[in-house]
């Protein structure tokens, strides 16, 4: 027990503080199309200027900054689209000082594994959670050279930290590489440069307090009426008064859509993203709006009348039903989704998955307990080693998304989420909960025990079951003593009820009442009833 970690507590998982939604722009013209296409390259090229020299400024960037920063991007605009601007700009550079925080400690923890297998003799074998030595001298020399690489990598990124510099790609590092790579990304260079400027046009405006509508700078009327305010070198494209825009089409959203009329209508801040889709052809309005923080329900109210258990694979949700005593009830459910072509199947295939497995709470008014998993450091190459497939597997497993939308739509459904440390429960799970869970018409897997072990986490017990009395006819019969009885259960540790006659051969009646009694027991510093050398209390009385 002295090498596992320290298990952190069980939480209660906040909703989300943000909400968004999206419609299409349906029955654009070519001149509306015409026109968000200038507007959106004219501002991409300002925001480009204005994040290398947010860049350029580094660690030294303060607010005369920002006010200078800003000033040079509304001459060529007008200040709310330079507010908007200058403020994506930030926010993209801070998200690049915390990529470049996990990739420092990613080499750092890449660094210290081949240092540590590169001390042992080849060939030793490494013991449980600690990696043995390199298989062959081959392999050794190899990753030699590899830690003087990765030395290198960290050293010149320690470097660019402390320096406040930050290597960011307006459009995608992933879309920017696939320049070099047309044919497997079965793309010409037409289409591929189509796809470019598009993500690199800048439409969004951010939401305004007090304002018409919400907003001033893109503008979405009750009715669904979009206008867009133009900058003012293209302000001789307007079509309405005061330099404004209006198109065609006109918004309907599905979702949410009474409580983004109700925000409209109180001019309460919205902000909206346009965009192109250059695969589908199609154009997008997204609205997005902050929430008030909502206070949690507390951890003990979430746990009464049980919860329901979910482990996180590849390609399913293992869920089991659990009641307030940690005792799993019904069958183990299995709520299946396949992660392979494109990224809208992969999203709509977790998306229906956690609908499901909501739905299915939501009817027995049960909370969901989860893991508070993080796969940053568990996918390197240089702690799996030759686990290729281990690696392909947890990488593929869609984390991040899976628990944003587990959040998100558990919010919407009124469900409380409950995150619980993943230490150790698919291990304790299979060791204590596979084999009693079995019987001959139901195989439970190890994933269904591993929900088990995390929803009893999320309760407050030990994943560990009770151990279970001894068969009749040894020692005592099965007496009172329950798999599942609870720490404040009273008489858990008491004396067993009176069983008359004998209950062994050896044992007359009358005896072993005191089964509990350690002071009864045949202990080291224990005084023990019925021995030969006891002398009976004598009468009080003649």
């Amino acid at each position: 027990m002295g090498g596992l970690r320290e298990l952190a507590a069980s939480f209660v998982v906040p909703v989300p503080s943000g909400v968004a939604i999206r419609d299409r722009l349906r029955a654009l013209t070519a001149a509306d199309e015409q026109v968000l296409r200038l507007v959106g390259e004219h501002l991409g090229t300002l925001a480009s200027r204005d994040l290398k020299a947010r860049c350029a400024a580094g660690l030294e960037h303060d607010s005369d900054a920002w006010a200078e920063r800003k000033r040079a991007v509304s001459d060529e605009s007008s200040s709310r689209w330079a507010g908007s601007i200058t403020k994506a700009s930030h926010d993209q550079w801070a998200l690049a000082r915390r990529g470049q925080l996990a990739h420092i400690q990613g080499l750092e923890a890449g660094v210290r594994t081949i240092a540590h297998r590169l001390s042992l003799p080849v060939g030793q074998k490494g013991t449980k959670g600690v990696p043995g030595g390199y298989r062959s001298r081959q392999e050794w020399f190899a990753k030699t050279r590899r830690l003087h690489l990765l030395g290198d990598r960290l050293k010149a990124a320690r470097a660019d930290r402390e320096a406040g510099v930050v290597h960011v790609v307006r459009g995608g590092k992933q879309l920017l590489r696939t320049r070099h790579h047309l044919r497997a990304a079965q793309l010409t260079e037409s289409k591929w440069r189509q796809r470019w400027r598009a993500e690199r046009r800048f439409l969004q405006a951010d939401g305004e307090l007090g304002k018409r509508h919400g907003n001033e700078t893109i503008r979405v009327t009750p009715d669904g009426e979009v206008s867009l305010r133009l900058p003012a070198p293209l302000a001789h494209l307007a079509n309405a008064r005061h330099g404004r825009y209006v198109l065609t089409a006109r918004v309907r959203f599905a979702h949410r859509a009474e409580q983004w009329r109700d925000r409209v209508s109180a001019n309460r801040a919205v902000a909206y993203r346009i965009h192109e889709d250059t695969i589908r052809g199609r154009w997008y309005l997204t609205a997005s709006w902050t929430i008030p923080p909502v206070k949690t329900v507390p951890l003990e109210a979430a746990r009464t009348g049980g919860l329901v258990g979910v482990d996180t694979n590849a390609d399913h949700l293992a869920a089991w039903r659990l009641d307030e005593h940690g005792n799993p009830v019904g069958q183990p459910l299995r709520f299946g989704y396949d992660l392979t072509g494109t990224a809208g199947h992969r999203d709509a295939q977790v998306r229906h998955a956690l609908i499901r497995l909501l739905h299915w709470a939501k009817r027995r008014n049960l909370a969901v307990a989860v893991e508070d998993l993080d796969f940053t450091a568990e996918k390197t190459r240089e702690k799996h080693g030759r686990r290729k497939r281990f690696r392909k597997l947890i990488s593929g497993m869609p984390v991040a998304r899976l628990r944003a939308r587990l959040v998100s739509m558990a919010a919407e459904l009124g469900i409380t989420v409950i995150a619980v440390d993943p230490a150790y429960t698919s291990k304790w799970g299979a060791q204590h909960w596979q084999k009693p869970l079995t019987s001959k018409n139901r195989k439970t897997t190890r994933h269904d025990a591993a929900a088990v072990a995390i929803g009893r986490r999320a309760l407050g017990h030990p994943i560990r079951r009770r151990t279970a009395p001894p068969p009749h006819n040894q020692s005592d019969r099965a007496g009172h003593r329950t798999v599942q009885a609870r720490p404040g259960t009273s008489g858990r540790e008491g004396n067993r009820p009176r069983i008359p006659g004998p209950r062994t051969r050896s044992v007359g009646t009358g005896r072993g009442a005191n089964a509990v009694d350690q002071n009864a027991q045949h202990r080291s510093g224990h005084s023990a009833e019925h021995e030969f050398w006891q002398q009976d209390s004598l009468p009080l009385s003649p």
